[in-house]
């Protein structure tokens, strides 16, 4: 009778572990050394596994039977997830510009959902600036700035912001988000440390991942949680002090509305000897007194942040980002951020746009004034309102209402707050937005309903604003208070 490897192992076993694999095991009579006999016993098993029977087609053609039965038992994937009532809801279409007044579905209503700070939308000489530099440029260069892509109007607007904000140099990136989607992965690479805000918005979360750093998060706008986090870093990490160290942070966030109280940032910074990466799309025309961000905000001198950079869509009204600061970051960017390197350039008639919404702020300084009062009028409208508290800034140009109560759900927290936003619009002709993040996002922030306020709301669209959400929070949130 054939031995197979299993015979084989039981027939050898209690010898081999009686005297271990140096010992001489004894097969049909002849003794074999122990690591002959592994050898051996690996080869048998080999070949036995070898010579097994596998599936194999067969060599003549499939019937049409066993077709039908292989298609029958075949139970794809789906390519997209299943469509669920959430998907199908569809959110309200805008049919004019996006300015404090708007059109939905034929009806004007206040816009509260457009980041319109400076009421730039539809101004007149962004208008005229778009005009005359369609005529002069055409759309646009069709190419990246570094090869046939840079017009002098881009120039031009880099210089324009750098003189504005007292920085040396800045650059121009095509799309405002991809502006923290390159910035960030061009200074920092792998094995950087990168300690950021948990409540920074996707766009900065998105470069964060790309630049394949070492992230760690500090509790939103905490600073006593930031100063413990780089304390840590530089104590438990032997070779920090060698590598590239970066905060990020936002000047206005987008998900809370809270202002980082800068000067406690810039004594962190020099403390533990980090560099600061700060997004001013929020406060960039809106914070200080003459508009010129966060720095003017604190009083500190913009060269204390290493690099800043904002989006143009915001209080400029216009598209595109810019990242300004030394020109060793600006000339670093034009040779390392695949944004600017391999995006077609700005389109010229949004950068002239830009140049001249600059050029109003600053002959306008009264701009800055009125939003400033027109968000202190929103606050005060809102102050007691039934079920939801203010969790922004007060000089924050979004104003951020959250649950007070928590239903202890999130889809739940998501529903009411949303049921709040679509009455408001259906009942008042008040537009305004919950905080709806995608499934990329991991943004810990509570959910909430933000009013965006602009320079162009007139007294009687906040009060409409605030009254219209005081009463509908309070018949929606009745049995949850």
């Amino acid at each position: 009778m054939a031995w197979t490897a299993l015979d084989m192992v039981n027939s050898t076993s209690l010898e081999c572990l009686d005297h271990g694999l140096s010992a001489r095991a004894v097969i049909f009579g002849v003794h074999i050394g122990g690591h002959l006999f592994m050898a051996i016993l690996l080869l048998v098993v080999t070949v036995f596994f070898l010579v097994q029977n596998s599936y194999r087609l067969p060599n003549r053609p499939l019937t049409n039977e066993e077709i039908d039965e292989l298609c029958e038992r075949w139970d794809p994937e789906p390519l997209i997830p299943p469509i669920t009532e959430e998907m199908r809801l569809e959110p309200p279409v805008l049919e004019s510009a996006a300015g404090p007044h708007t059109t939905i579905s034929g009806k004007e209503v206040v816009n509260f959902a457009s980041a319109n700070y400076l009421g730039f939308i539809g101004h007149e000489k962004l208008l005229e600036s778009c005009t005359s530099a369609l005529e002069k440029y055409g759309v646009g260069s069709c190419g990246p700035r570094g090869f046939y892509g840079t017009i002098d109007v881009h120039l031009d607007c880099e210089a324009r912001i750098a003189k504005f904000l007292g920085t040396t140099d800045s650059i121009l990136y095509s799309y405002g988000l991809s502006t923290m989607f390159s910035a960030i992965p061009a200074f920092a690479k792998k094995g950087d440390v990168i300690v950021a805000d948990e409540g920074v918005h996707w766009g900065i979360r998105n470069g964060l991942d790309l630049s394949r750093s070492n992230i760690i998060y500090f509790k939103h706008n905490d600073m006593d949680s930031l100063r413990s986090t780089l304390e840590s870093v530089t104590a438990e990490n032997q070779r920090a002090k060698k590598l590239r160290r970066y905060i990020v942070v936002e000047a206005v966030y987008q998900n809370s509305g809270q202002i980082v109280p800068l000067d406690e940032i810039i004594r962190l910074k020099e403390k533990y000897r980090f560099r600061v990466l700060l997004d001013e799309s929020n406060s960039f025309g809106v914070l200080g007194r003459t508009g010129r961000g966060l720095t003017e905000h604190f009083g500190v001198p913009v060269e204390k942040i290493d690099i800043i950079t904002a989006a143009m869509g915001h209080a400029l009204a216009t598209e595109g980002g810019f990242c300004t600061g030394s020109a060793r970051v600006v000339d670093h960017q034009r040779l390392s951020s695949s944004g600017y390197v391999f995006s077609a350039s700005l389109p010229p008639y949004l950068a002239s746009a830009a140049i001249t919404a600059i050029d109003v702020l600053e002959e306008t300084p009264g701009l800055v004034t009125k939003l400033k009062e027109n968000i202190a009028i929103i606050w005060e409208g809102l102050s007691g309102i039934a079920g939801l508290s203010i969790a922004s800034n007060p000089d924050s140009p979004i104003v951020f209402l959250k649950l007070e109560k928590s239903t202890g759900s999130l889809k739940a927290n998501m529903d009411l707050l949303q049921d709040i936003a679509d009455r408001v619009l259906k009942e008042d002709s008040v537009l305004v937005v919950t905080s709806k993040r995608s499934t990329l996002d991991e943004c810990p922030l509570p959910f909430g309903i933000k009013l965006l306020v602009s320079a162009g709301h007139s007294k009687s669209d906040l009060l409409k604003a605030s009254e219209s959400l005081k009463r509908v929070a309070g018949s929606v949130l009745e049995g949850y208070t």
